[in-house]
């Protein structure tokens, strides 16, 4: 059974956004002063100051042993179970559309329309609630990726780096996608207000080698993109989201770095996905191991954990060979990172291998004769019950309020698409990958995506996609389908 949704949504089309910050100085545009605290003009004043482009907490990495001192996500009164689904509103279907001005315009090669265009001084804070709570989401984000770069390059020596394909011009440009990170960590914190915007933790990753290293990174950054995707333009903020977007945009740029030193093709699909942020929070929580006792809480939900128990191992030369559990992360981890140990045979590692359409040593892009995944691939699942501990101190707890899991959701691209859950035992079960297209030419089901268990088939498309949330039993998970 296979539900098709396809839809047109323009995910970077956000419109503009930023800082609550010090007035602009002297040479300098308001734009500008909203992106730091300080500003550069030709007078040789200051560089604005980032926060650190160094980790600044603690730097160990292991799981967290201690006891949390709170449980749960941030919250407050609850108005409803649920945001009830709404019809169309009526105003949204009226514009023309012929190609005509159908209104004056406010000033001359200036449309009428559109949001934050009237001249009022741009206003660069978070505004509600839901700004504050997507925006932190996003810096916990931020703040993982800055400690896991340079974590890999303080991990492994030159020579495990070599011995994976990388150069000492890659390892710089490594070094260089954490300094990256430090801009946006002292961004987004200076949106948010220094005083309780959330702080670096301290983490704990699955990978022992290079190679799992660069699968994870690769894993990492793609629900960090698709996480502010999927929340951006709702955000009422609009200056802030103007400046999220930039930041966002240097972000795929990274994720699809990672996918070329992992011996990927670089962009297998014509869209990125958005998720809701209680996807990318599940996701992420996992491989946080503990934060300061006053850190800044999260109101999104933690689902439970949902695993691809035959998820594609990107590092064999034949992904179809591919066994059960070729993955590392954590118990509670779902990002599916592959293990370079699952493969016993060296003639079986795509990295050691010169074939064309088989190598995946790193590279501007690869084009494998035999793909990781297909349609009609039988894809099996395990997942946890609600009720376990995650995330920082492990002081969140996994839930759910779906009924019994009936269908896999596929999130790719414009699409959300589903197939049936079958042979169900305990929190174990199967599917079948399903032939669908986002447009004809387009595969829906390709690069690093996202399933999810669920009860029910709803019609969503990428802008309401947070409506499936009361019915994901378990995950998302990522699955390398290309």
């Amino acid at each position: 059974m296979v539900t098709k949704l396809s839809c047109a949504s323009g995910f970077l089309a956000a419109a503009s956004a930023v800082i609550a910050v010090p007035a602009p100085q002297a040479g300098t545009s308001s734009a500008a002063s909203a992106a730091s605290a300080y500003t550069t003009d030709s007078s040789g004043q200051p560089a604005p100051t980032v926060i650190s482009s160094q980790v600044t907490g603690v730097t160990s990495h292991g799981p967290f042993s201690g006891t949390p001192t709170t449980t749960g996500a941030l919250t407050t009164d609850t108005l409803a179970a649920s945001v009830p689904a709404l019809p169309v509103n009526p105003e949204e279907t009226t514009y023309p559309s012929n190609g005509e001005l159908t209104a004056p315009e406010p000033a001359p090669y200036t449309p009428a329309g559109g949001l934050g265009t009237n001249g009022t001084e741009p206003v660069y804070n978070v505004q509600s609630d839901f700004d504050y709570e997507s925006l932190a989401l996003a810096l916990y984000q931020e703040w993982i990726e800055l400690d896991l770069f340079h974590d890999g390059l303080a991990r492994f020596s030159v020579q495990d780096f070599e011995n994976a394909g990388l150069t000492a011009e890659d390892r710089y440009l490594l070094e260089f996608m954490a300094d990256q990170e430090s801009g946006h960590a002292t961004l987004i914190s200076n949106i948010l207000g220094l005083q309780a915007s959330p702080v670096q933790c301290t983490y704990n990753y699955p990978y022992t080698t290079v190679r799992e290293y660069l699968d994870f990174c690769q894993k990492l950054t793609r629900f960090g993109e698709s996480g502010v995707y999927g929340f951006i333009n709702h955000l009422t903020s609009r200056e802030a989201a103007q400046l999220l977007l930039q930041s966002i945009s240097t972000e795929a740029r990274q994720q699809m770095i990672f996918r070329q030193f992992d011996g990927l093709f670089p962009m297998p699909v014509w869209f990125e996905t958005g998720i809701p942020q209680s996807w990318a929070w599940t996701l992420l929580a996992p491989y946080i191991s503990s934060c300061p006792a006053n850190q800044t809480r999260l109101a999104w939900q933690n689902f439970p954990a949902l695993r691809v128990l035959n998820q594609p191992n990107p590092a064999r030369s034949d992904a179809s060979q591919t066994g059960t559990n070729e993955t590392v992360d954590e118990p509670n981890g779902s990002a599916g990172t592959l293990s370079s140990s699952a493969i016993s045979s060296d003639s079986q590692r795509c990295l050691n291998s010169n074939t064309v359409g088989e190598s995946c040593s790193p590279a501007i892009t690869h084009n494998r004769s035999i793909p990781l995944s297909y349609p009609g691939r039988t894809v099996y699942f395990s997942w946890d019950a609600p009720g376990n501990a995650v995330g920082p101190n492990n002081s969140y707890v996994t839930s759910t309020s779906a009924g019994a899991p009936q269908f896999v959701a596929w999130a790719t691209q414009l699409n959300l698409t589903y197939s049936e859950l079958t042979n169900v035992s305990g929190n174990t079960g199967q599917t079948v990958q399903p032939d669908v297209s986002t447009y004809e030419g387009d595969p829906a089901i390709n690069g690093t995506m996202f399933v999810a268990l669920v009860d029910q088939m709803l019609p969503l498309t990428p802008f309401n996609l947070s409506m499936i949330n009361p019915h994901v039993v378990a995950g998302p998970a990522l699955y390398q389908a290309g």
